[in-house]
Order: structure tokens, then C-alpha cells, then sequence
């Protein structure tokens, strides 16, 4: 099953599909998330869902049961 994964700000949209890393969407979609990786322990991939949950792109696959999915980038300056 593939869903829509949009990235915000920069409004960009790609084809994901389910259990897919979120890292490797955004890579394929030529956003750029820092990543520390220390396996989400260094927070630097945190990402927020429209519905305020904030998760570790690292570890969090594209999740089953919706059409589209909006991640909010954050920017930190120490990554």
C-alpha cells in the first residue's frame, strides 16, 4: 500500500509506501533530515506529525491506515 508523505516547509510531496523508512522517503525525495545516528537516541531526526507527535525519523517507518502523511522539519543548528 502506498500513501502520499508531505514535507514541510518546503510543501514537497512523494509516494511512499507502508514500513518504508522514513529517512529513505526524504532522501528520495531530496529533503535532507539530519541524522546523528546514535539510533534515536540523539534526537537529531526529530520530526512533527500535523497531529503535534513528535517522532525520530530514524526509527519510525511510514505507518499503515492513512492516505497522506505530513511531517514538519525542524531546524536545529547544532546538526
Amino acid at each position: 500500500m502506498t500513501m502520499k508523505i508531505r514535507f514541510l516547509p518546503d510543501n514537497i510531496t512523494v509516494e511512499a509506501e507502508v514500513g518504508e523508512p522514513l529517512l529513505d522517503v526524504a532522501d528520495r525525495a531530496g529533503v535532507s533530515i539530519p541524522t546523528g545516528c546514535l539510533m534515536g537516541t540523539c534526537h537529531a531526526c526529530t520530526v512533527e506529525l500535523d497531529d503535534g507527535e513528535v517522532i525520530r525519523a530514524c526509527l519510525t517507518p511510514v505507518p499503515p491506515g492513512k492516505e497522506e502523511l505530513t511531517i514538519h522539519l525542524f531546524s536545529d543548528p547544532t546538526w
